[in-house]
């Protein structure tokens, strides 16, 4: 990191949808020069209707958080309730429904930040269950990069996509301390 700059996490709002957009669109160009395509697709998500309406959702709300590195955003985390396509939780939880972070500025923890948030989220809010889902296709290396998170794997799922194979999913969770307790 340069002198000076630092990682700050603060709340979004419906001014920051381009700036999700952009997140996505980076992410995405990446995986497809990774190969990995399969996760979400090859086309921009600002190009997709389907990804316009989620980011017009998310930044309406309040689960919108946006890491920066000095005053470039380099990461979104999207909290709140679970979707659809996941087996509710048994107990009081706080979703993760989105976590992209800028691959120009990979190594610096972004994601493990905005995870950390997250479950400070959580804890704030007097909830011990954080989950997650993400893509659990091809070589799972996103399943193993949230158990390296504290996450544990649980339920799988596919989400039906019409004229083409299902979508992998996995979730994952991770119980979270009492608010004022550590572990060790």
């Amino acid at each position: 990191m340069t002198a000076g700059q630092t990682i700050t996490i603060s709340p979004g709002g419906a001014g920051d949808a381009g700036t999700v957009l952009r997140l996505l669109d980076a992410a995405t160009a990446w995986l497809v020069a990774q190969g990995r395509s399969s996760q979400w697709g090859s086309a921009p998500a600002s190009t997709d209707p389907r990804r316009l309406a989620q980011v017009r959702q998310w930044t309406g709300g309040n689960g919108l958080h946006l890491a920066r590195f000095g005053e470039h955003p380099v990461g979104a985390l999207v909290v709140g309730a679970a979707t659809e396509h996941v087996p509710p939780a048994t107990e009081p939880e706080l979703y993760v429904n989105l976590l992209v972070t800028d691959r120009a500025y990979a190594g610096l923890g972004i994601g493990a930040r905005l995870l950390a948030h997250a479950a400070g989220l959580a804890q704030a809010a007097g909830v011990r269950l954080l989950r997650v889902d993400c893509y659990a296709g091809d070589d799972r290396a996103l399943v193993r990069w949230y158990e390296r998170q504290g996450f544990t794997a649980t339920d799988r799922f596919v989400v039906p996509r019409p004229g083409r194979p299902g979508w992998p999913g996995q979730v994952l969770v991770r119980r979270l301390p009492a608010a004022g307790t550590t572990t060790r």
